[in-house]
């Protein structure tokens, strides 16, 4: 086993993605890079935005900016690699690289399913206790819950990553994926890993479950408060901010459960190829205009900046 694993270590994946559509490549290409182009200039807009702008100083874009952070790594994180495929005709990756990349996408995807949990509590604090807010959500504790997002997805990884990479491969390095992934490795291997899989439905379920019961307990004592408002303009403030949130939350989720919770079923390594696109490419580059599109704040935030106000 050793031997096949030092094999391994010193050669490289080939990442099969969409070649299996040679005609899509250049399109994907394209369309790739304009979204990754977007996610870049929308997130780090956000993140110099709210840093320079102290009205903007609050938990709610202190978690925003992190999402945005979060996003740009994330994408970072495979995209790059996956334009250099879709360009040429070498479409490798080192054991090495492919290994950090694991790490990495686990460990990112993980920390934002944590963090759009705390930004739930946060809009919870913000509506519900909203006398109360400003001691409840105190700068300390909105750092230490950002913390522990990380800290949460990032060991779930190096447990969930070292056990994948443990599986022997048998010299067979063909990657059905665009970037190296947890079902997409375990298919290469010539061992059983009924272990793997049941490990990895058991994360999944605890990132993925858990975080949007508790979004979803979050959001139905919120409703309960909307729903007693006397406040039109309240209300369409409200609806405004946790619509954001909410939709945001549908992008992330829906597809990585697409992905993670449902049985294999036949052609479902293509339809996961493009599933996983979606919320890589296509998510990340929508969030900053979730909730910069109709947001006052960050309106007045530009205008500040530009010297209008």
């Amino acid at each position: 086993m050793m031997a096949k694993m030092n094999y391994s270590s010193q050669g490289y994946f080939i990442l099969l993605g969409f070649s299996s559509w040679p005609h899509l490549e250049v399109v994907l290409f394209v369309v790739i890079l304009i979204f990754y182009l977007m996610t870049l200039i929308g997130n780090l807009f956000i993140i110099i935005l709210s840093y320079l702008d102290s009205h903007l100083h609050t938990p709610m874009y202190f978690f925003l900016s992190n999402l945005s952070f979060l996003d740009l790594c994330y994408t970072t994180s495979s995209i790059p690699q996956l334009l250099v495929n879709l360009w040429g005709p070498e479409k490798t990756i080192s054991y090495t690289g492919c290994m950090i990349q694991l790490y990495f996408v686990l460990a990112l995807g993980a920390t934002e399913c944590v963090l759009l949990v705390v930004m739930s509590y946060d809009r919870y604090a913000a509506v519900c206790r909203p006398l109360h807010y400003t001691a409840i959500m105190h700068p300390r504790f909105c750092h230490a819950l950002a913390v522990a997002s990380w800290v949460c997805g990032f060991t779930n990884s190096a447990l969930h990553s070292l056990f994948t990479f443990w599986v022997p491969l048998c010299g067979h390095r063909q990657v059905d994926h665009f970037f190296c992934e947890v079902p997409a490795l375990l298919q290469i291997s010539c061992v059983d890993t009924h272990a793997n899989q049941l490990t990895l439905m058991i994360t999944s379920s605890i990132f993925v479950l858990i975080p949007l019961l508790l979004i979803f307990t979050s959001y139905g004592a919120i409703a309960q408060v909307v729903l007693r408002m006397q406040s039109t303009t309240g209300f369409q403030k409200v609806f405004r901010t946790c619509g954001a949130h909410l939709l945001v939350v549908s992008l992330f989720f829906i597809p990585v459960m697409c992905i993670y919770l449902q049985p294999p079923s036949e052609n479902s390594q293509d339809q996961g190829k493009f599933i996983a696109l979606f919320y890589t490419v296509v998510t990340p580059s929508l969030n900053p205009l979730i909730y910069t599109l109709r947001n006052k704040d960050v309106r007045g935030a530009v205008k500040r900046l530009m010297g209008r106000e």
